[in-house]
């Protein structure tokens, strides 16, 4: 290893709680939705599993979803960080997949644009200054996010392209941790329910 304390260095992720648009499938990044009683019952689950890990960095994203979901965790006051933002979808705001498709055939957040919306080169440009903060760290940071950022993120810190994160399937409330082994970026852990 580089460094004798490569293996603290871990970037953990929390995916919100369930809000009635991530129960229904519909496209959610700007639309500021509240967690449902079932996604705050899940949030105050992830206490147990994140207590007692000594996070040198928590941040969130803005939107009240993942901060509401970090304050039931047990972190009641995340650094508010715009980088964690979900992928805008513009136009496919509050649309499922399956309406999408009804006028652009196969889309995919992942392959196709988002008329409006954020292309895949600007979320991964935000999220490669969350990948740096985590690196420059010296330990644990956990942040709280969404499904299609969190999943970008795991792309991005493993080196590869945005679109990769279209691999990684991730569940509400959730724990997840990439960390580094012999110096490589790796996934420790992925889609862990507490």
């Amino acid at each position: 290893m580089s460094r004798t304390d490569e293996v603290e260095d871990q970037l953990w992720l929390v995916r919100h709680g369930e809000t009635e648009w991530s129960r229904s499938g519909q496209h959610t990044s700007t639309t500021d939705l509240p967690l449902t009683d079932k996604g705050e019952a899940a949030a105050r689950t992830l206490v147990g599993p994140l207590s007692g890990i000594d996070f040198v960095h928590v941040m969130s994203s803005p939107r009240r979803r993942a901060i509401h979901t970090a304050e039931l965790a047990g972190f009641a006051d995340p650094e508010v960080d715009e980088d964690l933002a979900e992928w805008a979808y513009g136009d496919y705001e509050g649309l499922t997949t399956a309406e999408i498709r009804k006028t652009v055939p196969d889309w995919s957040v992942w392959t196709h644009p988002s008329p409006g919306g954020e292309t895949a080169e600007q979320v991964a440009e935000r999220l490669d200054r969350v990948v740096a903060r985590a690196r420059a760290a010296d330990g644990k940071t956990l942040v709280f996010a969404h499904g299609h950022s969190l999943r970008a993120l795991a792309a991005r810190w493993l080196g590869l392209d945005v679109s990769e994160g279209r691999l990684f399937a991730l569940d509400t409330s959730t724990i997840s941790v990439l960390g580094v082994d012999r110096g490589t970026q790796v996934v420790r852990q992925w889609n862990c329910l507490p």
